[in-house]
C-alpha cells in the first residue's frame, strides 16, 4: 500500500549565499497550482541571511524541510544532496535565484502521468535579468530528437556542446534518476548527466515557458569563463572549477566528459545495435567539436605556460583534422548503414 504521507513531488534547492533572490523563487515554488510536493532545502553553509529567511518560510509551511551543512561541500555534491533526502515519485532540483509559473508542476505532472515512456519533462526556458525582466530565450530549434523512440538520436542531441543545460531542472522520474551517478563533481557533469538520462527514456519539452532562468552577475552562467581561450586567465578557471568541486582540479574537462559518455552508454541497458549506434554519436561529437575543445583542454590546462606548445598543440590539430579526422569519418560512415541494417 502506498504511503498517503509521502508527497508524490520532491523539489531539491541546493543553495549558497542567496538572499537576494531566494524569496522569490520560494514564492513561485509555493505558488504553485499542484500541491503534493515536499521542498527540501540544503544550506551550503552560507556567510549572509539564507538561513534566516529559509528559517522563516519553513515555519509557515509545513512541506519545507531545511538542512544546513557545516560545511561547504562544493555545489555538486549539495544538489545530490537534496536528492538523498527525498522521497517522492518524482524530482526536480530548483535554483535559489530561478521562478516557476504556477501551473509548472501541474503541466509537467500531467504529462509524465500520461506518458510512461517520458523519463522527464521540462519546458521550454526563458532568460529573466536580475529584476525579472524577460530578456530572451535559451535553446530555441536545438534539442529537436529528445522525444525521439530511439535512445541513439537523444544521445545524439544530449551531447552536443552548444546547448544549455537547463533540462537538469526539469522533472524526473525518481526511479530512473537513482539509476544514474547524479551530478559528477567535474565540470560539465551536468550535461553527461542529461545524456544519460536521455539514454533511459524519452524527454518531452512543453512548448509554452512556465521557467524562467536568472542571469545576474552574480549567476554562474555570468560569470563562468567561455569559451576558454589561450588568453583565459587562470584565476577565471580557478573559480570555475570551484564551484564544481571544492578539492578538485579537474585539468582535462573535455576528456572527463567523453569519458563519462562511453560510461553511461555501457552502463544502460541497450540493445547492441542501439549500444553501438550510440558510440557513433560519441564519434560524431569527437569529429565535429570534441576534438577541438580536448585540444583546448590540453593547450590551456596542461602547456599553458610553455610558448612551445602555443605553437605545436595549433599545428598538431590543424593536422588531426586533415588527416585522421577525414579517415575515421570514412570508417564510421561505411559501418553505420550496415548496423542500422541489422
Amino acid at each position: 500500500m502506498a504511503n498517503s504521507n509521502k508527497p508524490r513531488v520532491s523539489i531539491g534547492m541546493p543553495v549558497f549565499n542567496g538572499e537576494k533572490y531566494l524569496r522569490e523563487a520560494l514564492d513561485s515554488i509555493l505558488a504553485q497550482t499542484y500541491g503534493d510536493f515536499e521542498l527540501i532545502i540544503s544550506d551550503n553553509a552560507s556567510t549572509d541571511r539564507t538561513q534566516q529567511i529559509c528559517l522563516e518560510y519553513a515555519t509557515k509551511d509545513s512541506r519545507i524541510r531545511y538542512y544546513r551543512n557545516e560545511e561547504n561541500l562544493g555545489a555538486p555534491k549539495n544538489y545530490n544532496r537534496v536528492f538523498e533526502l527525498s522521497s517522492g515519485e518524482y524530482f526536480r532540483w530548483a535554483a535559489y535565484d530561478d521562478v516557476l509559473a504556477p501551473e509548472y508542476l501541474q503541466k509537467c505532472i500531467a504529462m509524465l502521468d500520461k506518458d510512461s515512456s517520458i523519463v522527464l519533462c521540462h519546458c521550454r526556458t526563458c532568460r529573466i535579468d536580475e529584476h525579472g525582466t524577460l530578456v530572451g530565450y535559451y535553446n530555441q530549434g536545438m534539442l529537436r530528437r529528445i522525444g525521439s523512440w530511439k535512445p541513439h538520436e537523444r544521445f545524439g542531441d544530449l551531447i552536443n556542446l552548444q546547448y544549455n543545460c537547463y533540462l537538469i531542472f526539469g522533472v524526473i522520474r525518481a526511479s530512473s534518476f537513482r539509476k544514474t551517478p547524479l551530478h559528477g563533481s567535474y565540470i560539465g557533469a551536468d550535461r553527461n548527466l542529461l545524456a544519460e538520462i536521455g539514454l533511459m527514456g524519452r524527454i518531452h519539452e512543453i512548448p509554452e515557458c512556465f521557467f524562467f532562468e536568472r542571469y545576474h552577475p552574480d549567476s554562474y552562467s555570468a560569470n563562468r569563463p567561455w569559451p576558454y581561450t589561450p588568453t583565459t586567465p587562470v584565476n577565471s578557471l580557478r573559480k570555475e572549477m570551484a564551484w564544481w568541486s571544492k578539492h578538485d582540479w579537474t585539468s582535462f574537462p573535455h576528456w572527463k566528459n567523453c569519458i563519462e559518455y562511453f560510461r553511461s552508454v555501457n552502463r544502460v541497458p541497450l540493445k547492441w545495435s542501439e549500444r553501438l549506434l550510440c558510440y557513433n554519436q560519441i564519434f560524431r561529437w569527437f569529429m565535429e567539436e570534441g576534438w577541438l575543445f580536448m585540444g583546448k583542454d590540453m593547450e590551456i590546462f596542461l602547456l599553458r605556460n610553455s610558448c612551445l606548445a602555443r605553437k605545436v598543440i595549433p599545428f598538431i590539430l590543424m593536422n588531426l583534422k586533415r588527416t585522421i579526422i577525414p579517415i575515421i569519418k570514412k570508417m564510421v560512415g561505411t559501418l553505420i548503414p550496415i548496423i542500422k541494417d541489422v
